[in-house]
């Protein structure tokens, strides 16, 4: 206790005040929601469902995040542009099948062609950032390559600008998807079941790959020493662009789940996302593919609940606008209790 009481300072009582009040909230909003009755049984499952769909989008984003921060040990905030460039690309190709009624026809080959144009186009994009702006700041201080990502984010978002115009994209309706499958008083849409396992097959892939790949030992290892796994003969270069690959990959695919659950591409629809996915990925232990899973899924649950939840029995006026919110505050408890994330290693002072 003394040495508690040593290491203890005002700043640290401040924020566990702060914790202790926003759990405060939480509780009180949610048993007073709850009481209330308002909501079926059917209602909360159908908000969960669609927080898991979202929250497999959330985290597929944070994985470009946290892969590239595991190797390169920096944030690159362009990768919400890296998320926009497929599925606005893939849109015009997606929007021609719609019309030709070939979408309809063969969907299960539309969508395939469909994801491969944007993964494609987002890998393209996430290989170039790689090698025009990071990899000749490899060796800078960190300031340097965060301001360099924040430019290329802006740079990339007004270069799809003026590539496809300003204005909002609609993806084409697919009848079939529509459909839904009834169980008990759950309900799921075809487009959620879509979205979900699309979403779980690519995250077990990827660990797999990671944990069990000479590739993914690879990545372990640079992650882990770059000048000891240099020494050991792996290239670093090679390791670095293969994130680069994988992660872009990732968002690519994501951003062509997000088009399908919200119709619409533009070229700042990644701003969002990405923040909500970086979020994700810190929740979940920034570094750590498993927590940046886990991370985007607590996101997505918490921000398509935690507005009727915590906020409806408190008679706030629509609670739903305040999601943004709610996630952030979220983020801010979690990180107050638990700095590392969920699953967030404690980094040796070297990484750190």
């Amino acid at each position: 206790m003394r040495r508690f009481s040593e290491r203890l300072n005002l700043t640290d009582v401040i924020m566990f005040i702060i914790g202790a009040l926003i759990l405060l909230l939480v509780v009180v909003g949610s048993a007073a929601t709850l009481y209330a009755g308002k909501y079926t049984t059917r209602q909360w499952l159908d908000l969960v469902v669609f927080g898991v769909a979202l929250g497999s989008i959330y985290a597929l984003i944070a994985l470009g995040y946290t892969l590239v921060y595991g190797i390169l040990r920096m944030i690159n905030f362009a990768h919400s542009e890296v998320f926009m460039a497929g599925p606005f690309t893939a849109y015009f190709l997606a929007d021609a099948m719609g019309k030709s009624g070939f979408l309809d026809q063969n969907l299960f080959v539309g969508l395939l062609i469909i994801f491969a144009v944007s993964m494609t186009v987002s890998t393209i994009v996430a290989i170039l950032l790689e090698r025009i702006a990071y990899r000749p700041l490899r060796f800078a201080p960190r300031l340097v390559p965060l301001i360099t990502a924040i430019g290329a984010s802006f740079f990339l978002q007004y270069f799809f600008r003026g590539l496809y115009g300003p204005n909002i994209k609609v993806y084409p309706e697919i009848a079939f998807l529509k459909n839904v499958i009834r169980i008990g008083d759950l309900n799921i849409q075809y487009l959620q079941v879509l979205v979900i396992a699309a979403a779980a097959l690519m995250m077990i892939g990827l660990q797999i790959f990671i944990q069990r790949s000479r590739t993914g030992k690879a990545m372990r290892a640079v992650a882990e020493d770059k000048q000891t796994a240099a020494l050991m003969g792996i290239d670093i270069d090679q390791i670095i662009v293969i994130t680069f690959v994988i992660g872009g990959a990732l968002a690519g695919a994501a951003g062509v789940l997000y088009a399908l659950m919200f119709k619409q591409v533009n070229f700042i629809m990644g701003f969002i996302p990405g923040i909500k996915a970086f979020t994700a990925a810190v929740l979940g232990g920034i570094g750590n593919v498993p927590g940046a899973m886990v991370g985007g899924m607590f996101l997505g649950i918490i921000e398509s609940i935690g507005p009727t939840l915590f906020l409806d029995g408190l008679n706030v006026p629509a609670p739903q606008q305040l999601k943004d919110a709610i996630a952030f505050t979220l983020l801010v408890l979690v990180l107050i209790f638990r700095p590392s994330g969920i699953l967030g290693e404690k980094l040796a002072q070297k990484k750190a």
